[in-house]
């Protein structure tokens, strides 16, 4: 008599049985998982602190409006790591946090990521890295007066992004954009910082680079450039000017 898993019927019984008695292999897989998608996400270079210990938060971003200091995001109490989260140094009033609330009723629209129908996997695939997980247009993109990102030229760059720095523009216009670039020029600048001109990255993208996009699969990287190429060309010079 054959073995229940060699038997075509008894397997479909069998294999839930294999699968929760060896949990460790699904949280394996499911930590993998997630690890991935936290590295897409950025999480790494942003919630950790120079020489401080992973996701342990206190990494200072200074924007016009102050100093903000990303959040613990370890597992803590026992085991992780203790680290009490920094307050922000936010001058009034932009320190008031219940104005927050009128901003999001003008400038924040909840809800997940949704696809577009009308487009490729690919497309979708890059989409959702670019806007939900790495979230570029947060640092590619203007901010008005309120520091709302402008919808208008989304990710066409600024030269006041975070710590003061300069931040190219991401859309396919040819002259100010990445429009004269090959995919795999994005895939290539995302896995290793270089560009097409053999100049490295510097600052914020560089940390994004080493600490995140650049385990991503090529297919990944290859669908966020997809996205980029799709996207609206904008002219804005945001080059230093000499």
């Amino acid at each position: 008599m054959p073995a229940l898993w060699q038997h075509p019927i008894g397997a479909a019984f069998a294999l839930p049985l294999l699968t929760a008695a060896c949990p460790s292999a699904a949280d394996e897989d499911a930590s993998g998982r997630g690890e991935y998608l936290v590295r897409a996400g950025g999480c790494f270079s942003c919630h950790t602190a120079a020489g401080g210990q992973p996701l342990a938060g206190g990494r200072a971003l200074a924007i016009p409006f102050g100093t903000f200091y990303s959040p613990n995001i370890t597992p803590d109490p026992d085991p992780a790591v203790r680290q009490d989260n920094r307050p922000h140094d936010v001058a009034f009033p932009f320190s008031w946090r219940v104005l927050q609330t009128g901003w999001k009723l003008l400038f924040f629209t909840p809800g997940p990521f949704q696809p577009a129908p009308d487009r490729s996997t690919a497309y979708n695939r890059g989409a959702y890295l670019a806007t939900a997980l790495a979230h570029c247009g947060e640092c590619h993109t203007p901010r008005n007066f309120f520091g709302a990102t402008r919808s208008d030229q989304r990710l066409s760059g600024t030269s006041d992004g975070p710590d003061g720095q300069l931040v190219p523009n991401i859309t396919p216009d040819p002259g100010t954009g990445i429009g004269k670039w090959e995919k795999s020029d994005v895939v290539e600048l995302l896995k290793t910082g270089t560009t097409p001109e053999q100049s490295k990255v510097k600052g914020a993208m560089r940390e994004t680079i080493q600490d995140g996009l650049k385990y991503l699969s090529d297919a990944d990287l290859e669908a966020i450039a997809d996205y980029l190429f799709a996207q609206t060309p904008i002219v804005h010079d945001v080059t230093p000017k000499r």
